[in-house]
């Protein structure tokens, strides 16, 4: 089976599950097929990618944060189960991916290697060794070094995943683990990023502020994270967590945090309560109305996912049709322009110099020319043979401009290679002055508007199953 077929069977097995887990995802996934047709087609992606690949089509919470931060602690408190190994130290450097065991039999935690979910484009790490290979070479081929899938059975993550990051301060394989970071970051609904009330100089960790905070401040989804200042019953016994906080506060802004809510948490069943009574029942307070407020929206993903994947869609549509085309069109223009110059700089002095060279040898009058003057099979031979080698010549310039455009397009963008599709409109058979990319027309702006059209009605449908504005109540 050829790479592209067995996509194809992926996004089939997919629709399969889907049917019966939500049956209106089915039809946007045959919406994101019809978008894999038409970049592809364009060159933007390749014939055994997919956009449905780089999305979860699960609800997916992302637990970050620092070693010590109490990420574990509060994965076990939420899922009611001893599922994460908790300590001081690092305790695990792998990415674990937790799931909903439907195996009711047996209440065990089951732990599954890293290619459980890089072969399995239902999740969110599917391919992921190939990106690795690409940072890091040779890393690829260590997909279990980086990741597990824990399977558990706690109602809490029914219908959802949850995934356990490592620590961000010392990593020796930093540069892999940060590129994966940021991929669950893309893909999540919601991002909880936990910091440590232990250390109460935020200044120390600004490397792992500068890559989750600056990072969320320039994102249109920025609402989706949650900074969460964990285990702040450490400083019950000086009674000063607003100055705690105010610093945390102070140092995300300070960071570039324009938006994402900030709690404030500790887990009761590991903390000391202070002799203070009115102090303790403070810190509960707070506490208990943070992590209530924390459950909640981990709560209500279930819906938003949903929004999310169409919502993901809708602005594949759009980049489409209004970044990947405009910028496609620039570069074939400032290819097309840099050959033109190039052509004439060439032809016109070689031309010249031709003429020069006949005249000053008086090469009109040589035996050989006579000969092809009076013999029109000849001479239409010599000619054919002459504008053939300048073609030659026009060809070896067209390729050797190509690089130096194609050096300047991104190759990772959100809706494919912009470097490959522009490399896809100067093959040697397509014109150069081609007005729209290879795969570009009325047709295609048809077909996207169609797409765009069925978004709109996959809205209403959930808005309809979700909210009622004229207040009228189903019978």
């Amino acid at each position: 089976m050829t790479p592209a077929k067995r996509m194809q069977s992926r996004l089939e097995r997919l629709q399969n599950h889907l049917e019966t887990e939500n049956p209106i995802l089915v039809s946007v996934v045959g919406r994101y097929r019809q978008l894999d047709k038409i970049s592809a087609k364009m060159g933007l992606i390749q014939a055994d990618e997919s956009y449905a690949t780089q999305i979860s089509w699960w609800p997916l919470i992302s637990i970050l944060g620092t070693f010590s931060a109490g990420k574990s602690s509060f994965i076990n408190s939420y899922l009611g189960l001893p599922v994460q190994n908790t300590g001081n130290q690092a305790v695990d450097d792998r990415f674990t991916v937790i799931t909903y065991s439907g195996d009711s039999t047996n209440q065990e935690v089951r732990t599954l290697p890293g290619i459980a979910l890089d072969g399995d484009p239902r999740f969110p790490f599917y391919q992921i060794s190939d990106d690795l290979e690409n940072v890091v070479q040779g890393e690829g081929a260590k997909i279990d070094n980086y990741l597990q899938m824990k399977a558990v059975p706690s109602e809490a993550v029914r219908g959802k995943i949850i995934i356990d990051s490592p620590g961000f301060d010392a990593d020796e394989q930093r540069k892999a683990t940060l590129k994966i970071t940021d991929h669950i970051i893309d893909l999540s609904d919601l991002v909880l990023v936990l910091f440590d009330a232990r250390h109460p100089e935020p200044g120390a960790m600004q490397d792992t502020l500068k890559h989750l905070v600056e990072g969320s401040q320039r994102r249109n989804d920025s609402s989706k994270f949650l900074f969460i200042l964990n285990q702040i019953d450490s400083s019950a016994k000086d009674d000063n967590m607003e100055d705690i906080v105010g610093a945390w506060q102070k140092s995300l802004v300070q960071s570039g945090l324009n938006a994402g809510r900030f709690y404030v948490i500790f887990n009761k069943q590991l903390a000391t309560p202070v002799e203070n009574q009115a102090v303790w029942e403070r810190y509960q307070s707070k506490s208990d109305t943070d992590y209530a407020e924390l459950t909640k929206r981990m709560e209500d993903i279930n819906v938003e996912r949903v929004y999310r994947i169409i919502g993901s869609m809708e602005s594949l549509t759009n980049q489409i049709e209004q970044q990947a085309v405009p910028q496609i069109k620039v570069a074939m223009r400032r290819w097309r322009k840099r050959v033109i110059i190039t052509d004439l700089f060439v032809f016109i002095p070689l031309f010249i110099g031709l003429l020069a060279l006949v005249y000053s040898f008086d090469l009109l009058n040589h035996p050989w020319l006579l000969q092809l003057q009076n013999n029109t099979v000849m001479g239409i031979v010599a000619i054919g043979v002459l504008a053939f080698l300048a073609y030659l010549l026009h060809l070896f310039i067209r390729k050797s401009l190509v690089n130096g455009v194609a050096k300047t397009l991104n190759t990772e963008d959100t809706y494919g290679n912009i470097a490959t599709a522009f490399r896809k409109n100067t093959r040697w058979y397509r014109s150069l002055f081609r007005a729209n990319p290879v795969g570009w027309g009325n047709g295609v702006r048809k077909k996207l508007d169609g797409i765009r059209n069925d978004i709109d009605q996959f809205v209403q449908t959930l808005n309809d199953r979700y909210t009622s504005p004229a207040g009228s109540k189903e019978e």
